[in-house]
């Protein structure tokens, strides 16, 4: 198998190159402060199908546009009055924002929707990428489609490398977790999905918002299919008093803190033993990618108090123990 195509995020002429790469209709896998993107010139059709084909992504899932600035979102989206504080306020970070689409973005990026979903992205490396490009940039998550989001630049090339034309290698994603989605759509706030930028800060900044239903057939944004960010293993959510399964079976805990009984587990993995949530959320694909790589028979999952990233956590985790 050809090996993956992987340069130093942090290296001006692998970014040159790179932005040249979106300027031609290529593929390039990013850092992000949230997950690696797999990348394309939003405003090209044929480079955005590309993503689709290589994710294996359904038509019906919409993709986020990734931008500079507040101005150059301008161009792909018509933004309210309200916008302007919460991009001042929460740009760049791990924010996007659905706003009606301006008729420069090709319908490919929305899913055939007349609404798109913006956010100025906070890592240096994606900033570099989005300005010597000189266009805003498409982007999903780089691996396959309803798997775990990818935190580092192995992880794109062990699943996606050969078909992507190249992959920055920017380090670990300080967050960990996608973006949080906030629909400014049809004069109310609406969070569609659950992310890094918390719950509570949002409705400090602009009082109560409404959480939108489950996604039961087309999405109006990402991470809303009820099935994603999904282990091969069978993933259960369970309370430390409830846990049992049979004799012999291979099991893996994923737990924040230390257990009291780690030798009852085939492996464990902790989010983080001071039960910091920060660094659990930007442990958590990581840990469970690890633990899918194990052969595990089933995989436990310990609940996390919902507040504030643990909100984002538990909706991950949820996806993720879906079985159709």
């Amino acid at each position: 198998m050809q090996a993956a195509n992987i340069a130093s995020a942090s290296d001006t002429k692998a970014i040159e190159r790179a932005a040249r790469i979106i300027r031609d209709g290529g593929l390039v896998a990013f850092p992000t402060e949230t997950v690696y993107g797999l990348g394309a010139d939003a405003e090209n059709p044929q480079a955005v199908a590309r993503i689709f084909e290589v994710k294996a992504r359904p038509r019906i899932d919409p993709l986020i546009i990734h931008v500079a600035d507040f101005e150059s979102a301008k161009k792909y989206g018509r933004f309210p009055a309200s916008a302007d504080y919460l991009a001042r306020r929460f740009w760049p970070g791990p924010l996007t924002l659905i706003v009606e689409k301006e008729p420069t973005v090709p319908s490919i990026v929305t899913a055939g929707l007349d609404t798109v979903a913006i956010r100025v992205p906070a890592h240096p490396a994606a900033l570099a990428l989005i300005r010597a490009a000189g266009c805003g940039i498409a982007a999903p998550s780089a691996n396959p489609f309803g798997y775990v989001s990818p935190t580092e630049a192995q992880h794109v090339a062990e699943q996606l490398g050969p078909s992507i034309d190249l992959i920055l290698d920017g380090g670990v994603c300080p967050i960990g977790l996608e973006s949080t989605i906030l629909s400014l759509a049809n004069s109310a706030y609406r969070i569609l999905r659950l992310g890094g930028t918390p719950l509570e800060e949002i409705v400090s900044v602009v009082g109560n918002v409404e959480m939108a239903v489950e996604a039961s057939g087309r999405p109006e944004a990402p991470g809303q299919l009820k099935r994603h960010y999904s282990t091969r293993t069978r993933l259960e959510i369970v309370e430390e008093s409830m846990e049992s399964w049979p004799s012999g079976e291979r099991v893996g805990l994923l737990s924040l803190t230390e257990p009291a009984n780690p030798r009852d587990y085939a492996a464990v993995e902790i989010l983080s033993p001071t039960s910091n949530m920060r660094e659990a959320a930007a442990n958590l694909f990581r840990a469970l990618r690890k633990l899918d790589s194990l052969s595990l028979d089933k995989i436990i999952a310990r609940p996390v108090h919902e507040e504030g990233l643990g909100r984002a956590i538990m909706d991950r985790l949820r996806r993720c123990s879906v079985r159709e």
